[in-house]
């Protein structure tokens, strides 16, 4: 992705007709005439430095225009509530109270998912709440920047405590190594209303959606998705297209991770009246799924046309990929993809940086084509171009050669040279850890104090349960 573009937050891409409008009166008076969808579900603009504090004063919801990185779009999969396969307990209204709890920007990456959709990523953040089978209760999935592998945090997180902790690990991720340490210290600084895990995280194998065109959504309603094949939004048509939807009672636009938007709760009777909207714009709302599965950086002109010749010899061979998604990566390395082939731009070697040479790429695919597996596997290496669409048909091939015969994975044990397991004592009723190496300070108790020697009056300092509703257990700790 181009850097130096900024970008508005919208958090889980989710965004009222009015505000939408609002920001593109405000891009507009910058002098833009497009805006890009970025795979974090915000927005994105080229725009300088100072025009910036300009924008954000124009704007009566308070929108925020962000120049820099460090700040991060929380993710969610509202956007497919409704119209896709969903957890029975998980609702729209869910996400946007949950949403609307965040009062602070995020530095980490959070997503908040529901596991039987698939159009909006699940592990591609730093904490990742995963809707569990216990109604109003999430897996959380931890990737902190400086951890090598992901790891899931012991216990299940209620809906209304997940900007809590989210904020809690904030202030002290930097120092934290392990899952076991993170959940220690959150323990001791927070009371959360947290339930143990009967059920491990497993997310079934689902196909990628088709997204776009009319779609209808229950009795009387319909859902509408738009796909642009450059991610070039005019500002022109997403203006008047808000004032359709101000004057339909459309209360939401959501943004996917595909550089796409969908609209819910379309009535039937402005059916007729959207196709009209849509048929003079000249707006296409059936492209091929070849060209809709693909993730790309933003404003790469190299990289989309990369993509139109390899859709182009799709097209030419009729190669199905229906279910399949592709992404093109400028970040050889880089391991937070969600698409399940992944086509890599290797950098030129430095000794010849001063020469044109041929690009060459990789080829990646996650195990079993699912990205939710977390495990790549290396298919090709240092490929040139001319070779990719033939690479890409044999691994499509060797999707539908496997399709509905893999078992699900297993969970792999990782190799770790251990220590000896500690022994500790945890609250029963909120899981919160005695470790005699802190000890408790606000109760008194200096570190080193074992549990034996402490009052027999002490209580959890989290819920207030007596000691005796302390037991004993150990703690495994690798190195």
């Amino acid at each position: 992705m181009n850097d130096d573009l900024h970008r508005i937050l919208i958090p889980g891409g989710v965004t009222s007709p009015g505000e939408l409008k609002d920001i593109i009166s405000m891009l507009e008076s910058a002098g833009l005439k497009e805006v890009y969808f970025g795979s974090r579900q915000d927005l994105l603009f080229p725009i300088d430095k100072a025009n910036e504090r300009q924008l954000e004063g124009i704007s009566k919801f308070n929108t925020d225009v962000v120049g820099e990185r460090s700040y991060q779009n929380i993710v969610c999969s509202y956007v497919s509530a409704d119209i896709f396969d969903m957890s029975y307990w998980l609702k729209g209204s869910t996400y946007l109270y949950i949403l609307e709890g965040f009062d602070y920007s995020p530095k980490l990456k959070i997503n908040i998912t529901d596991p039987k959709q698939r159009l909006v990523p699940i592990f591609s953040g730093d904490l990742n709440f995963i809707a569990s089978d216990s109604e109003d209760y999430w897996y959380l999935n931890v990737k902190l920047p400086h951890w090598k592998t992901s790891a899931n945090y012991p216990v299940l997180i209620y809906s209304w405590d997940i900007t809590t902790i989210s904020k809690a690990i904030e202030g002290v991720y930097e120092d934290i190594q392990d899952v076991e340490e993170l959940f220690f210290v959150i323990s001791k600084q927070l009371d959360t209303n947290n339930k143990t895990i009967e059920k491990e995280l497993n997310i079934d194998y689902t196909t990628f959606p088709y997204y776009e065109g009319m779609n209808r959504m229950g009795l009387d309603q319909y859902w509408l998705g738009l796909y642009w094949r450059n991610n070039r939004y005019d500002l022109d048509f997403l203006k008047e297209f808000c004032g359709f939807c101000l004057d339909n009672s459309i209360g939401k636009i959501c943004i996917t991770p595909w550089k796409s938007f969908i609209v819910k709760g379309i009535k039937q009777e402005s059916r007729p009246e959207l196709e009209r909207f849509l048929g003079s714009w000249g707006i296409n709302v059936r492209h091929s799924q070849l060209e809709m599965n693909w993730h790309i950086p933003v404003d790469d002109a190299e990289a989309l046309d990369l993509k139109k010749f390899l859709v182009r010899s799709f097209d030419q061979n009729d190669i199905s990929t229906y279910g399949l998604t592709f992404g093109i990566s400028n970040d050889v390395g880089k391991r937070s993809h969600f698409s399940s082939v992944i086509i890599e731009k290797n950098s030129p070697p430095t000794i010849v940086k001063n020469f044109e040479v041929r690009p060459t790429y990789n080829v990646l695919h996650f195990e079993n084509f699912d990205p939710n597996t977390h495990h790549y596997i290396s298919y090709a290496q240092d490929i040139d171009k001319i070779e990719l669409p033939g690479l890409l048909m044999e691994l499509s091939k060797k999707y539908f050669e496997q399709l509905g015969k893999v078992k699900p994975i297993e969970k792999r044990a990782e190799k770790k040279n251990t220590v000896a397991p500690q022994r500790i004592h945890q609250c029963q009723s909120c899981f919160t850890v005695y470790d005699q190496a802190y000890g408790d300070t606000k109760a008194g108790i200096s570190a080193g104090t074992t549990f034996d020697s402490i009052p027999e009056n002490y209580v959890c300092p989290v819920c207030d349960a007596p000691k005796a509703d302390f037991k004993e257990t150990f703690l495994s700790a690798a190195i």
